[in-house]
């Protein structure tokens, strides 16, 4: 355990930024189940409603540093790929 003020406080702060960030990238994973289940059902209008949603989350993710900028990328445009070869 931290002895000094500071490294008490960073203690804090990084438990407080783990906590988002798991809670982020657990959202993250029960959006993009949501599509892959939609695009198995066949159900091609709710999974492009759900791709785009996939979308803005994971850019949304990138932008706050929970995910690296390009993980968002390469995701979205696998993503994008499935839909466009199931359509």
């Amino acid at each position: 355990m931290a002895n000094i003020k500071s490294a008490k406080k960073r203690i804090g702060v990084i438990a407080k930024k783990t906590a988002t960030n798991r809670r982020i990238k657990e959202h993250l994973k029960a959006v993009v189940k949501n599509f892959e289940k939609a695009l198995a059902q066949g159900n091609l209008e709710v999974a492009k409603e759900k791709l785009i949603l996939a979308e803005k989350k994971l850019k949304k993710a990138a932008s706050k540093n929970t995910i690296h900028k390009n993980a968002a990328s390469r995701k979205v445009s696998r993503l994008t790929k499935r839909f466009n070869k199931a359509n």
